[in-house]
């Protein structure tokens, strides 16, 4: 089992960035494939990227593409996104995701963990 949990959100202007990490404990970090998510007020849980066990072959969601940057220090069981770019719309509770898998993973219902969320607000 491995415990997660995100920080790093806030309240920023449209155009800003903020750095959202994801700290992981209890079992060997590099077990898991990572991913975030969010979900915003009335809408479901969508996916934003996802990352590899060994940090490789990220993958994101067309509409952060080219602004998000997913990463992993697997020296420090912590995961990563890095958004830039801002935009009203990436407004919504970010979570991040892991599941015991070799494989990058896209579907929420695929991970097996999640943290608690933290809140990030973009203003226009």
């Amino acid at each position: 089992q491995v415990r997660l949990e995100e920080s790093g959100g806030g309240l920023v202007q449209a155009g800003g960035s903020l750095r959202l990490a994801c700290a992981a404990a209890g079992q060997t970090f590099t077990r898991y494939a990572m991913g975030w998510f969010r979900q915003a007020p009335g809408k479901e849980r969508e996916f934003v990227a996802a990352i590899s066990r060994i940090g490789t072959s990220p993958l994101y969601a067309d509409s952060v593409k080219g602004r998000f940057t997913i990463s992993r220090d697997n020296a420090k069981n912590t995961l990563y996104l890095q958004m830039n770019s801002l935009k009203p719309e990436d407004t919504a509770e970010y979570y991040c995701s892991a599941a015991p898998s070799s494989l990058v993973l896209t579907e929420a219902r695929l991970y097996d963990y999640w943290g608690p969320g933290t809140q990030v607000t973009v203003s226009s």
